[in-house]
């Protein structure tokens, strides 16, 4: 088999996809990409078993064939040969010899039967959206995503679907991120839980823009589909915890204050807290919001003052300031505005400014006080 593809065309495809390759796998034949050639078009696979990604671009070819190539290797080769034709010809040992303008490199390939089927689209619901809709929903809500294995359905982001829009939600048990999109119309409601990586990988490989995307799914698997790539993943097989419940729906105080100045003021005050809580204390007064931070076994202590608005009683109450800073982030707008009620009560965070068609709702649990 042999075929002849630009250098910087296919190292740019294979980046959207080699993130998908563990370093220290149980099988080698992970280790590959798979590639397939047919008719002038060449497709490339990645998988973890877990995820499975797929590339298509054009190459010159008379014949078809199929063969696994080691990914590091090749992707190493590709990112310092320049930009030029490149001919790939492969015996039937799986043997491969890559041919440039001024050199010639040898690999040694696997057989291509060896390599992981995709799991199969079966009896899948689909709905087509825009690929900036989706990288949104996954960038405002995957940083709350808790990294405990002996809780699965906390591992990924809960989706959930129904004709008025898709809602994505998000929870470490410390804090919960919930986000709407009411531009998305899927054909029925629906949930399910998807994993942190092919997530983290979809947000790389999409474009930021109105391209469409379609998006499959049935009880086991997930499909993305963006122009000549497509994703597959497993779903996690758990249960959400039902986050509504833990949603206050009577937090009277509310705080607004500038977004940027805020999180400067938690940024310089934090480096004085305590390394493990990250405790901020915040003490709020009329149109005064004073930061403190404290490590007692090191002496260290940290105290800001800064405007707001506020409309509720005179209180002070205690967050992680890295849980605040990062959620600070995800909110759009000049302003957020917290609604709080007692010091051992969560407090939610909202931009105040509107955005078409999107809504984000952000929870976090207080640190006790005096820790």
């Amino acid at each position: 088999m042999k075929f002849i593809v630009s250098s910087s065309a296919l190292l740019k495809q294979l980046q959207q996809i080699a993130g998908v390759i563990n370093a220290n796998t149980v099988l080698p034949i992970l280790e590959d990409f798979l590639f397939e050639v047919e008719k002038n078009s060449l497709s490339v696979v990645a998988t973890d078993l877990e995820t499975v990604m797929r590339i298509r671009l054009d190459v010159e070819a008379k014949d078809s064939g199929k063969v696994c190539i080691p990914a590091k290797i090749l992707m190493d080769s590709l990112k310092n040969i320049p930009d030029q034709p490149l001919t790939f010809n492969i015996d039937k040992n799986f043997s491969i010899e890559l041919t440039s303008d001024n050199g010639k490199y040898k690999v040694m390939g696997e057989n291509p039967d060896n390599f992981p089927k995709e799991p199969s689209a079966d009896e899948t619901t689909s709905f087509t959206t825009i690929s900036s809709a989706l990288i949104t929903a996954i960038n405002k809500t995957i940083f709350a995503v808790s990294n405990d294995d002996l809780r699965p359905a906390m591992t990924g982001v809960y989706f959930e679907l129904d004709k008025k829009g898709m809602q994505t939600v998000a929870t470490d048990a410390h804090r919960l991120v919930r986000f709407k999109r009411t531009d998305v119309k899927c054909p029925k409601s629906d949930s399910f839980i998807v994993p942190k990586k092919p997530l983290t990988l979809l947000k790389s490989a999409l474009p930021d823009n109105d391209d469409e995307i379609t998006i499959s799914y049935n009880s086991n698997h997930l499909f993305v589909q963006h122009g000549t790539t497509q994703m597959s993943c497993r779903l996690i097989d758990a249960r959400f915890p039902d986050y509504k419940v833990v949603i206050p729906t009577d937090n009277p105080y509310k705080l607004t204050v500038n977004k940027n100045d805020f999180q400067g003021a938690l940024r310089r005050v934090s480096i004085f807290s305590n390394k493990s809580t990250n405790q901020v204390a915040l003490s709020i007064a009329g149109s005064q919001l004073e930061l403190t931070a404290q490590d007692i076994d090191f002496s260290f202590e940290g105290d800001e003052k800064m405007k707001c608005r506020y409309d509720g009683e005179d209180l002070t109450i205690a967050f992680n300031a890295r849980f605040l800073i990062e959620m600070l982030s995800a909110a759009d707008g000049d302003e957020i505005q917290m609604e709080l009620s007692t010091p051992t009560k969560a407090g939610i965070i909202k931009p105040t400014e509107k955005v078409e068609n999107e809504e984000l709702m952000m929870l976090v649990m207080p640190l006790m006080l005096n820790q």
